[in-house]
């Protein structure tokens, strides 16, 4: 019943210490390291645990294997949760850096992304009037009606085609996205089969270098440009609206409407005049808070993936850590027999494996870390082939390292809580006289 009552209380004590462990950001991780280590250099049972660490460490040569196994184990965990996650923001980061407060994007009430909307001219005239829209010198409203389709093309470098985003805009959409530049050839001339493409798309299908010739539909188009931008614009091919409405049989009809606003707070006025207009069902944002949310949804699905995978494969290493460690605690019994006869308490037997332990987890943790962000940070990814081409880049910034190292010291936590307080329990006479 003691035994019940002691393993109870270390698992009590193992799930406080990592949740509060999870909240805990890098000053306060620091702030602890910095305490541990003044610990040990003023307290006798800090120096001893200082001195039985060492010798612990120093014998790490003899169990390489065992070492290793706790090493790549987390560095696996690790590598894999970062890699994950980095997905994820690289992809949020994408959609969001697309948004704004002074532009809203409109769209047919009820519709939560473009494709699902639909806007015919009379509800374009009215939305380019509403009170809030920001005029150009000449006095024309700052808005681009705009319209999206899918347009088959073929992926560089393989056989596949994958469907490319190709959106028709109007003439004020270069000024709605202040962010856009041209890098090489020019804008393309309304009316003509004409397209300029984004810097991402390029990189990903065949055919689309200044000058080429490609068919869209039943129809060639020339690509006459090429521009670049940090949002989701990157991944698209962009047209006249009204020659990519006639090439699909779209009529005069939009899918969405970009405005300019005279400022962030005209938002309010811009919004409350389209709803009290009875010709209108619309909804507006501003576009910072509908990038936000179409980013939102798929970046959660790929952070709980990225987590439920790290949790498997944590509980592994987990496993892997704690038979390790219990096997070193049984391979040097006799050492901490000994060290335990002459005067050397429980507390630093147990910080000395537990320290052990979470060294080679950080160990772990930086080799998995420094993988990913050797591989990954910057790596040029895009959606799944038979759906909209959405290009991104990974990135592994400071904030994911720092998640990944604190699975890995948590994995070690827990992995030598079990082995250093049955080191510390080692009955000294039962210890000598078995080894």
């Amino acid at each position: 019943m003691k035994r019940f009552l002691i393993n109870f209380g270390l698992v009590v004590l193992a799930v406080v210490a990592l949740a509060i462990w999870v909240k805990l950001p890098w000053i306060g991780a620091l702030i602890l390291v910095v305490l541990f280590a003044l610990w040990m250099a003023l307290t006798r049972s800090g120096r001893q645990a200082a001195s039985v660490t060492k010798v612990g460490i120093g014998t790490l040569q003899d169990r390489l294997g065992s070492s290793l196994v706790i090493v790549i184990g987390i560095a696996g965990v690790v590598g894999v949760l970062v890699a994950l996650l980095a997905m994820g923001e690289g992809l949020q980061a994408t959609l969001n850096s697309g948004g704004r407060n002074d532009t809203a994007i409109v769209l047919r009430g009820g519709s939560v992304s473009e494709s699902q909307s639909v806007l015919v001219r009379d509800d374009v005239d009215v939305i380019e009037q509403a009170a809030g829209v920001a005029r150009d010198a000449s006095g024309k409203p700052m808005a681009s009606a705009e319209l999206v389709v899918a347009a088959n093309l073929p992926l560089r470098n393989s056989q596949d085609e994958a469907a490319a985003q190709l959106r028709g805009v109007d003439a004020s959409a270069w000024a709605l996205r202040p962010d856009l530049k041209i890098l090489e050839g020019r804008k393309f001339t309304p009316g003509m089969r004409e397209l300029v493409v984004g810097e991402a798309a390029r990189r990903q299908f065949a055919g689309l270098d200044v000058g080429k010739e490609i068919k869209l539909g039943t129809q060639v188009w020339k690509v006459v440009g090429v521009f670049q931008s940090d949002g989701a614009w990157n991944s698209e091919l962009w047209s006249d609206r009204q020659t990519v409405a006639s090439a699909y049989r779209r009529g005069n009809s939009a899918e969405s409407v970009l405005v300019k606003l005279t400022s962030p707070s005209a938002f309010g006025k811009f919004k409350a005049t389209l709803a009290a207009d009875p010709r209108l069902k619309v909804e507006a944002s501003t576009t910072h808070d509908y990038f936000a949310k179409q980013s939102e949804g798929l970046s959660k699905i790929i952070r709980v993936v990225g987590l439920t995978v790290g949790i498997i494969m944590a509980i592994g290493a987990l496993f892997g850590a704690l038979n390790c460690m219990f096997a070193a605690v049984a391979s040097r019994a006799r050492e901490i027999a000994t060290l335990r006869a002459i005067g050397f308490r429980g507390t630093p037997v147990v910080v000395s494996v537990m320290l052990e332990t979470m060294l080679l987890a950080l160990a772990g943790g930086v080799l998995g870390a420094l993988i990913v962000w050797l591989i990954f940070n910057g790596y040029h990814a895009s959606t799944l082939s038979g759906f909209t081409q959405l290009m991104f880049q990974f990135k592994v910034g400071p904030d994911l390292i720092w998640t990944g190292l604190k699975w890995a010291l948590a994995i070690g936590f827990v992995g030598g809580l079990f082995p250093a307080v049955r080191a510390a329990r080692l009955p000294v006479t039962t210890a000598l006289r078995e080894l």
